[in-house]
């Protein structure tokens, strides 16, 4: 077996792990959809994470939602601690740094959630 050949089946080794490991990571989190959301926002039970970036936020955003970009949600998860009785859900544009930010909010003990499909989803 040539270099070659070794390094190609590392590489497909590497994106295979890296897929199933998104797929068991997307089992440790919740998801809702937006029909889900828009009950729970009625019942005041659940709190709304905006982790997009500040121009994404300033272009769409769900009202009422609170907004730390990702990038910042280790240093600024202090902020979240007054919710620590309700039901983070985490959203962005399509869903996939809003499970980041969900496991992340998990391993710091708080309950997180993910909006399927994020704010592209979103029609209300």
């Amino acid at each position: 077996m040539s270099a070659s050949q070794i390094i190609i089946y590392i590489l497909i080794a590497l994106i295979v792990f890296s897929i199933i490991r998104k797929e068991l990571n997307k089992r440790k989190v919740k998801h809702y959809n937006a029909d889900e959301i828009n009950d729970k926002l009625k019942n005041r039970s659940i709190l709304l994470l905006d982790v997009r970036t500040e121009s994404e936020r300033k272009a769409r955003h769900i009202r009422g939602s609170l907004h730390i970009p990702l990038n910042q949600l280790s240093n600024r998860s202090g902020e979240l601690k007054k919710f620590k009785d309700k039901e983070i859900v985490c959203y962005c544009r399509s869903g996939n740094r809003s499970l980041t930010a969900a496991l992340l909010l998990q391993k710091n003990g708080f309950n997180a959630s993910n909006l399927r499909g994020g704010i592209s989803g979103w029609n209300h």
